[in-house]
């Protein structure tokens, strides 16, 4: 298993890294420059001569040049031409429906059966899943229009809608409400750009009580950059401390860690994105991978195709210490980027 996680970790860097473009002249432009130069030039200059002149001012022009928006810069600013307009709430994380989900590992149902009183209660590995992400600024344009407050709640529902012997059930569901401070930035070095950071506080609890109850709460700190269409983010949090009478999931940082790091690609009109979380913490025992692809589907404007597989631990509260491998497909209404 580790020797698994390993190497689709690695393929991964490895497949996001290579997908990075570098932008080259254009041919038209490089032909208006010889269409100027050809009609001032004397009769002992070749095209040659005129072709060097062209691609030497091409270069120190793109030199001197801002670079193109990357794009997550291009979200950014797609999302401060909307975000207060009336009637206006953005999206925050991904939002998806996979009606299919297949978990090779199977779903524990032990903690269902003693709450529920009966000892037949089983679940399906094949259940439907969706995620609802949305966010709205509290504050926005602070500091010369460089800080902004935010809120924002996701919800990630665990479907066993094909389990009739239990009546089709939701197997669980997460809920996760934050609140950070978002500093808009744009150095660069080596031609990577932080576009932003943030700093906040999360809960995430899946509202059940007794057996079923499952929380924690989080601060946060947020790193995003940015080179051309890779975006990648580093996530690192710390877990406030509860009373061991009030702690549902004590060593839930054995299992999730104390850091995410994100990377997204913008292929045309895909996004592929991997998120990973407690592999070198865990010394590849208990990481986590999460792979998936966002694709047009027939042209259709809102709705996309979506394919997500989920590899380690923390997919959900409930089973939050519990391996689970799954794939799933189905529909994407908005991506990262």
């Amino acid at each position: 298993m580790n020797s698994i996680y390993s190497a689709v970790t690695i393929s991964s860097i490895i497949l996001f890294t290579c997908l990075v473009n570098i932008g080259a002249l254009h041919a038209n432009e490089l032909e208006q420059c010889l269409r100027k130069k050809l009609a001032i030039a004397d009769d002992s200059t070749t095209v040659g001569d005129l072709r060097r002149q062209c691609l030497q001012s091409a270069v120190g022009l793109e030199r001197s040049l801002p670079q193109r928006p990357g794009a997550v810069e291009k979200r950014l600013e797609q999302e401060k031409e909307n975000v207060l307009k009336p009637f206006s709430i953005t999206t925050h994380k991904p939002n998806y429906i996979l009606p299919a989900t297949y978990n090779t590992s199977g779903y524990n149902a032990e903690h269902h059966r003693r709450a529920n009183g009966d000892d037949s209660y089983e679940f399906d590995p094949f259940e439907a899943q969706f995620q609802i992400s949305i966010k709205s600024p509290l504050v926005a344009g602070l500091f010369n229009d460089t800080t902004d407050i935010y809120a924002a709640y996701t919800n990630h529902s665990f479907w066993q809608v094909y389990n009739d012997d239990i009546s089709a059930p939701f197997r669980e569901t997460n809920h996760e409400p934050e609140v950070w401070v978002q500093f808009n930035t744009n150095w660069e070095l080596f031609g990577i750009r932080n576009t932003w950071n943030s700093f906040g506080i999360n809960h995430q609890s899946n509202g059940q009580s007794g057996e079923l109850s499952r929380s924690w709460n989080r601060l946060f700190a947020t790193l995003v950059f940015e080179y051309g269409d890779l975006g990648f983010s580093v996530t690192p949090w710390y877990r406030l401390p509860e009373s061991a009478a009030d702690d549902d999931n004590r060593d839930i940082t054995d299992y999730l860690g104390h850091y995410e790091i994100g990377a997204i690609y913008k292929w045309k009109e895909n996004t592929f994105s991997l998120m990973t979380r407690n592999g070198l913490e865990s010394n590849f025992h208990r990481g986590t991978i999460q792979a998936s692809w966002s694709f047009p589907l027939w042209g259709w404007p809102y709705l996309r195709g979506y394919v997500q597989y989920f590899n380690g631990y923390g997919e959900s509260l409930i089973d939050y210490n519990q391996h689970v491998n799954r794939l799933g497909v189905g529909l994407s209404l908005s991506d990262w980027l």
